[in-house]
């Protein structure tokens, strides 16, 4: 079972956290993280992708980005913004979002439980990636944002929780997009640590990146320890949150193609009525698994494919998003490799139909796609049988802030 840990977090004082707290460092790129910190010297941003202090053109990976990084969080620290909580506890952390609301624990996670598939991933991690967050992470001395793990759900934890909630919070402001985020301290921790450590095992819903990176600055810092250390100092664990399954919401992870493979619009629509039921739609959003809406010349589509009986008990073939790629994007769209082929991007569920219609209305994309979401269920079982997802198979919303709560590695 994987273990967790209660730390001495790093925390902004309470006035401040409202201006302190950031989106994670992923889910903007570099101009809209800059717009976002724009006149906000204690935002997050600039300690996560501290690249928004450098021209546009600076190349990020550069070691001066690094070094600004920490020089960013150590003026956070010099100039009390950041605090320590003074004492090893655990923390509820509640997101709501318009109707949807989820409350996590904030805690620390072992980085051998991770080599070990007690934490389980269910994406493919890019090295480039996974090297730029681990230099800074080492960087820092610290975890700068939390990984966002799940479990099938435990009443006794629950309870604990509910009952942390009763008290007043440590931080409760509704940042710029509308996300309300309030934290609690649980500072009698030990029952509800030995309740989550009897969990037999968590997934990694969102933050595979940040998982690998944590256990490679991990393991790098143990190394430099006399004979590796003991495998409980801090550089052993990783700063999570954990939410029950049945709390969390996905997306839709929405899909664009620049061209037609050669194909005229009506020769494209003929070749996807072949393979199932094509309708005009009503609604740009698929109501039904198996179902996919397609914006085609300025015009939305439904598309009802039937489960292939082969692959109906597969946990990867039978995800939409595995349905997608082998009968649409490979057979008829000639895209082999969504990883690395040009003509697809990606569009997140939080950008929703809006942003396909801005992208392909003008013309700039040929074909926008509307997926319907993959379930926690679908996440689970893919774990359990240790496979991999097709890249951008979810999107979980509302995002983790970063800044609230910070591990330190010593």
């Amino acid at each position: 079972m994987p273990r967790i840990k209660p730390f001495n977090a790093l925390r902004p004082v309470p006035e401040k956290a409202a201006l302190v707290a950031s989106v994670p460092y992923d889910v903007v790129n570099r101009d809209e993280a800059a717009t976002l910190a724009e006149g906000n010297p204690l935002s997050f941003l600039h300690v996560v992708r501290p690249d928004i202090d450098f021209p546009p053109e600076h190349n990020p990976y550069a070691p001066e980005v690094y070094d600004r990084a920490r020089q960013n969080f150590d003026q956070l620290v010099n100039n009390a913004v950041l605090t320590r909580d003074g004492s090893d506890c655990l923390f509820a952390y509640r997101q709501i979002q318009g109707q949807h609301a989820q409350t996590g624990v904030v805690c620390c996670v072992h980085i051998d439980d991770y080599e070990n598939n007690l934490i389980l991933k269910h994406e493919k991690t890019r090295r480039s990636k996974e090297d730029d967050r681990t230099r800074h992470v080492l960087a820092l001395n610290a975890n700068a944002g939390p990984v966002f793990l799940t479990y099938r759900e435990q009443e006794s934890v629950n309870r604990h929780v509910a009952q942390a909630m009763q008290l007043p919070p440590l931080y409760d402001f509704t940042a710029v997009d509308g996300v309300r985020h309030t934290v609690w301290r649980i500072a009698d921790c030990a029952e509800l640590t030995g309740q989550l450590s009897s969990v037999p095992v968590f997934y990694i819903a969102d933050g595979h990146h940040r998982a690998a990176s944590a256990w490679r600055a991990g393991n790098e810092l143990r190394r430099r320890l006399p004979n590796g250390g003991t495998g409980d100092e801090e550089c052993n664990w990783f700063l999570a949150v954990l939410f029950p399954s049945t709390q969390l919401r996905i997306l839709a992870y929405n899909r664009v193609v620049r061209d037609l493979n050669g194909l005229t619009v009506s020769q494209f629509l003929e070749r996807l009525d072949a393979i199932g039921d094509l309708q005009p739609a009503d609604s740009p959003v698929p109501n039904a698994p198996g179902t996919f809406c397609f914006l085609i010349d300025h015009k939305w589509w439904s598309l009802t494919i039937p489960p292939d009986p082969l692959f109906v008990n597969d946990p990867i073939r039978s995800l939409d998003v595995s349905i997608l790629e082998h009968q649409v994007l490979q057979q008829i769209l000639g895209i082999d490799d969504v990883r690395t082929d040009p003509r697809i991007d990606f569009v997140g569920g939080i950008r929703g139909t809006a942003e396909l219609e801005r992208l392909c209305i003008p013309g700039d994309w040929a074909v926008g796609i509307s997926m319907f979401p993959t379930t926690l269920d679908q996440l689970m079982q893919v774990s359990d049988a240790g496979e991999i997802m097709p890249p951008k198979s979810t999107w979980f919303e509302p995002k983790l802030r970063s800044g609230l709560l910070v591990h330190t590695l010593e």
